[in-house]
């Protein structure tokens, strides 16, 4: 196509910062492809700015509440602008843990036992027996993500918790941490994630040299088969268009093969060079520029 995209970054979510450097990554591969850019920081005024401009195509590359939850995507398709990534309802679905586990479950995925409860029910009495995690219900990049142990004295919720009053419980699964990049329907590989205290929390994301990731993951060529089937069912059973990610955790403590616990679903996940499924992609012979194209070319909108 070689037009007009409008990318998208930036926004006011708690992963503003992270999508400053996708949206930013994005812009740079795409003006390298021959397209013509607009970088949009994402603000109130996002339907005046794309109503000015009159893009082709718009890259969404904003990344939690508002730009991954459903609500940018209804936007766009009332405009009737093509985006990238996934449509509102899968978006919404996918942004919302407790109801992307209850679709998982649904279609033979495992996951942890899991709870939806509150903040004050939690500090009360222990939804689930130690270890457990805590984290918020629609939020993302390990925002509020905590470990319960046993023998932990302070509350499990703090004065610093700023989530809101729903909190989701899950049975913490010990082991590894895996991920799996599904583009067009189709796995392009697993990644093991290796950190130096094992929480793949956001300065293990981000931090440079605060996470190792092993291409491809080596695990047992059972599981890694069985992960790259569960990756491309969770993107059907949601609906997802595009790229996105499956995040599960490994459970080989008592030896391999072990057991696959799916977290969550990821559709729009970080997208700068050295992320997660760039470099699945480049594993796949797919290079940065090539990937960004392909999700322009592969944008659609209901309308």
């Amino acid at each position: 196509m070689n037009g007009h995209v409008a990318v998208l970054m930036g926004g006011w979510s708690a992963e503003r910062e992270v999508s400053l450097s996708s949206g930013a990554a994005c812009a740079r591969a795409l003006r390298d492809g021959g397209y013509q850019v607009s970088e949009i920081d994402a603000g109130p005024d996002l339907a005046n700015r794309l109503t000015e401009m009159k893009p082709e195509v718009v890259f969404n590359a904003l990344h939690g509440r508002w730009g991954e939850d459903g609500c940018v995507q209804g936007l766009l398709e009332f405009m009737g602008l093509p985006y990238t990534h996934s449509g509102v309802r899968a978006s919404a679905v996918a942004m919302h843990k407790p109801s992307s586990l209850e679709v998982f479950r649904a279609h033979g995925i495992p996951c942890a036992e899991s709870r939806l409860t509150t903040a004050a029910a939690v500090n009360a009495q222990d939804p689930l027996p130690r270890p457990y995690v805590i984290k918020p219900p629609s939020e993302g990049s390990t925002f509020g993500v905590r470990i319960i142990r046993s023998g932990d004295n302070a509350p499990p919720i703090g004065a610093d918790w700023r989530f809101g009053d729903a909190v989701l419980a899950e049975r913490f699964i010990p082991g590894r941490e895996l991920t799996v990049a599904v583009m067009d329907g189709r796995a392009l590989g697993v990644t093991e994630i290796k950190t130096n205290d094992g929480f793949y929390d956001y300065d293990a994301k981000y931090s440079v040299g605060g996470s190792q990731h092993l291409i491809p993951a080596p695990i047992h060529a059972e599981c890694y088969a069985l992960a790259v089937a569960l990756s491309e069912r969770a993107h059907n059973a949601l609906g997802c268009r595009g790229v996105s990610r499956a995040d599960f955790r490994y459970d080989d403590t008592q030896g391999e093969p072990g057991a696959l616990y799916m977290l969550e679903v990821n559709t729009q996940p970080g997208m700068t060079q050295t992320s997660l499924v760039p470099e699945l992609a480049a594993y796949c012979g797919i290079d940065f520029t090539a990937l960004v194209a392909w999700m322009v070319e592969d944008a659609g909108c209901a309308r």
